[in-house]
């Protein structure tokens, strides 16, 4: 029998047809000179993007068509398809008044405006919105249907800084043009002499969109923002500071440290050990050598081989949930999503990313993260044959803990047979290749507590009690391999003292001989 939810997807369906079928013919027909036959082509493609006008009108297909029309000719009049950096004057992005940078602490991105740096003049209002369109579109490509927080620092901001047309148009924005994609806005110190000009905001927002409204105070802010993307002016400890060029790559940035992490001799085991560990995502140590040699990959024998270490663990451990795996055009990378770090308390300091190359071709890959000053990324830079696999190792650095605002940036680029590996050739190759031929694949970080995580993990140290099953398995684990250790110990002081009993013996033989004599 057909559930309610199933009869929702079913209404849901017929929604969709029902809009994209009467724009065409209602508004298609006196219009498509006023649209960018790409959005268009779009509409008539993307689900989400008509779900998304859909929703944001309460399912009523009327307001949401014209919703559409609006917006698709606000994109056509703006040429919002053909923006970018070249086509925006140099001075918006000098002056550092917008840009993307951070997250939330629901791990939405923060698109900030720095009041004090905008200046109301007429002649550059129109270069000011298309700059503003250009991050928006840069972020919709990049990340489609995540939200974003707007952060209106008005520290320092006076009168002349407030422009309420340009504050509109941030508005429309988000009610019209990106619907879905506004998660709050947090205004930043406002003056009290802009109380007034605020009672006009809430009223362009509509009474459904106020509670998106957040003002906050030094003291407040890091209700919604944590401290470490929060510049020190904010009471928060950022090092962050906008220069233009280059630009902001979505804060992913090559980490500091090329060489990786030293893994001390603890983390050294067996090849054989590793393997199995890694494929059912308990955990590895393993030797720096070991870990950035490309191993051959043959399917049938991988998935062989991997059933072959869950039978042998399955007696001896707890079922763990599976290895999830993207299955990208040119790599798969495991795990899928999230790079499991523990807290302070737990103490998971390292965990491992499996590149495989499924193409024919070398792939040259680059992993990069929004917190270069936190964690150690070894190789970050490098090749990977065809059809071999490639372990990279990430580890929080010194005293830093792991967030979940912190993200991960894979991109991997198909090179040809004849192109070099080495550094100097991949960073010309970098330089060269064109944006289409990149694939990104994005993954963020999950900080769990006392119990251990279901993911590629180097191990360190345990200092929770344990409390799931999970918990239990690493602690024995972690017990028999102190007492193995203990074994060998006592093996040597058992051995030291027969020697010195031997020598004692051969002592006093020695004395009652020369004494007889």
């Amino acid at each position: 029998m057909p559930t309610d939810k199933d009869d929702m997807a079913d209404d849901n369906g017929r929604k969709l047809e029902e809009t994209r079928r009467r724009f065409k013919e209602q508004y298609m027909l006196d219009k498509s000179d006023k649209y960018d036959s790409r959005d268009v082509e779009r509409l008539q493609k993307d689900d989400y993007w008509v779900e998304s006008f859909l929703l944001w009108r309460h399912n009523v297909v009327d307001d949401a068509l014209k919703m559409i029309d609006d917006s698709f000719q606000w994109r056509k009049e703006f040429a919002v398809g053909d923006l970018n950096e070249s086509t925006i004057p140099k001075w918006c992005f000098e002056t550092g008044a917008v840009f993307l940078h951070g997250y939330d602490k629901e791990g939405n991105k923060l698109f900030w405006f720095r009041v004090k740096l905008h200046l109301r003049d007429a002649k550059t209002h129109i270069e000011k919105k298309k700059c503003v369109a250009f991050w928006l579109e840069r972020y919709a490509k990049r990340e489609p249907g995540k939200a974003v927080t707007v952060v209106f620092d008005m520290g320092e901001s006076g009168l002349s800084n407030v422009d309420m047309d340009f504050v509109r148009f941030i508005i429309n924005c988000f009610k019209v043009y990106y619907p879905r994609y506004l998660s709050k806005m947090v205004i930043f110190e406002m003056p009290w002499i802009m109380n007034a000009a605020f009672k006009i905001v809430k009223s362009w927002l509509g009474p459904e969109a106020v509670n998106m409204l957040k003002f906050a105070n030094k003291s407040e802010v890091q209700e919604y923002i944590s401290s470490e993307y929060l510049p020190p002016h904010m009471g928060g400890s950022d090092p962050f500071k906008y220069s233009y060029p280059p630009l902001p790559d979505d804060d992913f940035q090559t980490p500091m440290c090329e060489n990786g992490p030293i893994v001390s001799e603890d983390d050294v085991e067996t090849k054989d050990e590793v393997e199995c560990e890694v494929r059912d995502g308990v955990g590895f140590n393993q030797s720096d050598e070991q870990l950035l040699k490309p191993k051959k990959v043959n399917c049938t024998d991988e998935f062989a081989k991997h059933e072959e270490c869950e039978k042998a663990d399955s007696k001896a451990k707890p079922s763990k949930k599976a290895l999830t795996t993207f299955k990208g055009s040119l790599l798969h990378i495991s795990p899928a999503e999230e790079l499991h770090f523990g807290s302070k308390v737990s103490g998971e300091r390292k965990c491992l990313i499996l590149l495989t190359n499924v193409t024919k071709n070398p792939v040259a890959f680059k992993v990069r993260t929004t917190a270069p000053e936190k964690y150690r990324v070894k190789p970050s830079n490098s090749s990977c044959e065809p059809g071999t696999s490639m372990d990279i190792v990430v580890s929080l650095h010194g005293g830093f803990a792991a967030s979940p605002q912190d993200r991960f940036l894979v991109m991997a680029a198909e090179m040809d047979q004849s192109s070099g590996t080495g550094s100097q050739e991949l960073s010309q190759f970098w330089k060269e290749v064109p944006r289409n031929l990149v694939m990104e694949h994005r993954l963020q970080c999950h900080v769990v507590g006392s119990s251990k995580p279901a993911s590629l993990l180097l191990k360190e140290n345990v200092n929770s009690p344990a409390k799931t099953n999970e918990d239990i398995y690493f602690k024995m684990t972690q017990l028999l391999e102190m007492n193995k250790r203990l074994e060998e110990q006592i093996h040597y002081c058992v051995w030291l003292q027969q020697l010195l009993f031997a020598l004692v013996a051969l002592l006093i033989a020695i004395i009652f001989v020369a004494y007889v004599l």
